[in-house]
C-alpha cells in the first residue's frame, strides 16, 4: 500500500499556467534564502559581540580604578576585533554558522576552544613582531583569554538552541526536500526519519515503479525512463532545495540513470545508500591516491595529536614518578609487611592494536600458585587489608606510570582488560575491539563516570565501551586534563572500587 503522508506525483508535467506559477514562487524562495542568511549572520555577530564585550569588560574592570597611565580603550578594541576576525573567518569558511551546522545538534565546542587558543597565539605573535605586546596589561590579557573561552562556548550553545527553536519543518527557513525512489525505500525513509525533528519540509515524493514479473530488460528500461522523465518534470515544477535519490547503491545502473537525469534540475542532489550512513555523524569524500571513497572512519588521532599526547604523557608520568617516589616506596613496604609475596603484580593485557604487554600494579591480593584468572568481586576474600585500601583509593594503579614511560600505555585512555575478558566480550559486544585503536590508559572516561569494577552483564560492559568510544571520537588535550582532574577529585571516580 502506498504511503500518503506526503504528496506523491503521477500526473503529467507542468502546464504553461503552472510554469508561470513557478516564477511566482521565486520570490518566497529568495525570501527564504535571505532569512537563512540573516540567521547565519546573527550567529556570527553573536560570537563577535561576546568576544568584543569580554575584552572591553576586562579592560574597564582593570583600568577604571587606575585611570592614569591606562592603555587607551581603542587599543583594546583593536585587539578584540582582531581576535573576532581570527575566530569568525575560519568558522565562516567551515560553514559553522549555517543552519545545517546548527541543526546537526553539535555545538563543536572542541573546535571552538582550539580556534580560540590558536587565535590568541596569533595575536600574541603579532604583538611580539610589532613590539606592542608590552603596552598591554598581562592581567587583562590573561583574564580576557580565560573568561572569553567559556563565554564564547556558552554563546555557541545558546545560539544552537535558539536556531533549533526557530527553524522547524513549518518555518520559512526549512529546506524543502523531494524524494525519489522505489516504494519500499520511500516507505522505509518515512518510517525511520522524522522530517520535523530534522528541520526539513518534505514537499513530495516521486515513486519509481518496480518492473512487472517476467518483464524483459528492454521493457524495464523503458518504464524506468518514463518514471524518471515524470519525476524530473515534477521536480522542475516544485523547485525543491534538495533532492534525495533513495535507490539502493546495489542497483548501480539505476543510480547512474537517476544521477544523469537529476543533474539537469536546479536542486542539490543527494544519494542515500541506506541506513548504514546514519551511523556516522561526520562523513566526507576522501581521495587516497587516485581513488575516491566515502570516509566513515580513520585513524583516531592524527600524527600531531599522537605526538602531543605522547609528550604530555612523558612529562607528567616522569614528574609523577619523581614526586611520588616516597609514597611508592611506603606502599611497597606496607604490602610486603601485610602478606607474603612480591609488591608488584604483572598481568598480560592487550594494548594498542591488540598487542599484548605486561601491565604493572601494586599487588592487592594474596598470591595463589597455579590459580586461574577470576575477576575481583565485592567482598572478595583474596583481597588483603592493604590491598583493599589501595583499590578503593586507586593507588594500586600508580606503577603503571612505568608503562606510560615505556610507551605501552597513556595516562588517559580505555582501561586495558585481562586477555580472557577481551576474547570473551569481543565476540558479544559490537565495536568492543575498537577500544584498542588508541593506547590504553591508567584512567579513562568510563572510570571517572563510575563504570569500573565487576562487569556482571553484557550491559555493564556495553556502557563502559560506549564511554571509551566517546573518548576516542572526542579526544583533545583538554579532555585528558579534565579526566585526570576528575580521577583525583570527582567522587564518581571512586565509585564501585573494591
Amino acid at each position: 500500500m502506498r504511503h500518503e503522508r506526503f504528496p506523491t506525483f503521477v500526473t503529467p508535467g507542468p502546464t504553461r499556467p503552472e510554469r508561470r506559477a513557478i516564477w511566482t514562487a521565486l520570490l518566497p524562495r529568495r525570501r527564504r534564502g535571505a532569512k537563512r542568511l540573516a540567521i547565519g549572520g546573527a550567529a556570527a555577530l553573536a560570537d563577535l559581540a561576546v568576544i568584543v564585550a569580554t575584552g572591553l569588560a576586562a579592560h574597564l574592570l582593570y583600568h577604571l580604578p587606575f585611570a592614569e597611565g591606562a592603555v587607551p580603550l581603542a587599543s583594546t578594541l583593536q585587539v578584540a576585533l582582531l581576535l573576532g576576525l581570527l575566530v569568525l573567518v575560519p568558522n565562516v569558511a567551515r560553514g559553522e554558522y549555517s543552519i545545517e551546522a546548527c541543526l546537526s545538534g553539535q555545538p563543536h565546542l572542541r573546535r571552538t576552544a582550539t580556534l580560540w587558543l590558536v587565535a590568541w597565539t596569533l595575536v600574541l605573535l603579532v604583538g611580539f613582531l610589532t613590539k606592542t605586546s608590552g603596552e598591554f596589561s598581562r592581567v587583562v590579557a590573561v583574564a580576557y583569554c580565560l573568561a572569553g573561552l567559556p563565554l564564547l562556548l556558552g554563546t555557541r550553545i545558546l545560539t544552537l538552541r535558539l536556531v533549533q527553536r526557530l527553524v522547524t519543518a513549518r518555518s520559512d527557513t526549512a529546506r524543502r526536500v523531494h524524494l525519489v525512489g522505489y516504494e519500499d525505500d520511500i516507505r522505509s525513509f518515512y518510517a525511520t526519519h522524522d522530517s520535523a525533528a530534522l528541520g526539513l519540509r518534505v514537499i513530495g515524493a516521486s515513486y519509481l515503479r518496480a518492473p512487472p514479473p517476467g518483464a524483459d530488460e528492454a521493457a524495464r528500461r523503458r518504464q524506468f525512463g518514463e518514471d524518471l522523465d515524470l519525476a524530473v518534470s515534477v521536480v522542475r515544477f516544485l523547485r525543491p532545495d534538495d533532492l534525495f535519490v533513495l535507490v539502493p547503491w546495489s542497483d548501480g545502473e539505476d543510480v547512474e540513470r537517476c544521477v544523469d537525469a537529476f543533474l539537469r534540475v536546479p536542486a542539490a542532489l543527494h544519494l542515500r545508500p541506506g541506513r548504514v550512513m546514519d551511523r556516522f555523524a561526520d562523513l566526507r569524500l576522501a581521495r587516497v591516491g587516485r581513488l575516491t571513497g566515502i570516509n566513515v572512519g580513520g585513524a583516531p588521532l592524527s600524527l600531531l595529536d599522537v605526538a602531543l599526547k605522547r609528550a604530555f604523557d612523558l612529562v607528567l608520568a616522569s614528574t609523577g614518578l619523581v614526586l611520588l617516589s616516597p609514597l611508592l616506596m611506603l606502599i611497597a613496604i606496607l604490602i610486603r609487611l601485610d602478606s607474603p609475596g612480591p609488591c608488584l603484580f604483572r598481568q598480560k593485557r592487550h594494548g594498542f592494536n591488540q598487542e599484548a604487554f605486561s601491565v604493572f600494579k601494586f599487588r592487592s591480593m594474596r598470591t595463589e600458585a597455579g590459580a586461574t584468572f577470576r575477576q575481583a568481586t565485592r567482598g572478595d576474600d583474596r583481597i588483603t587489608r592493604v590491598g583493599r585500601f589501595l583499590r578503593r583509593s586507586n593507588l594500586d594503579e600508580l606503577p603503571q606510570l612505568l608503562n606510560v614511560i615505556r610507551g605501552d600505555m597513556s595516562l588517559v585512555g580505555p582501561r586495558p582488560h585481562a586477555l580472557a575478558h577481551d576474547r570473551s566480550f569481543e565476540r558479544r559486544i559490537a565495536l568492543y575491539a575498537r577500544r584498542h585503536n588508541v593506547r590504553p590508559g591508567i584512567t579513562g572516561w568510563a572510570q571517572v563516570n563510575g563504570l569500573r569494577g565487576e562487569t556482571l552483564t553484557d550491559a555493564d560492559m556495553q556502557r563502559r565501551v560506549e564511554h571509551d568510544l566517546h573518548y576516542i571520537d572526542n579526544w583533545s588535550l583538554w579532555f585528558d586534563i579534565q579526566i585526570i582532574a576528575m580521577t583525583v577529585f570527582a567522587r564518581s571516580a571512586f565509585r564501585n572500587a573494591y
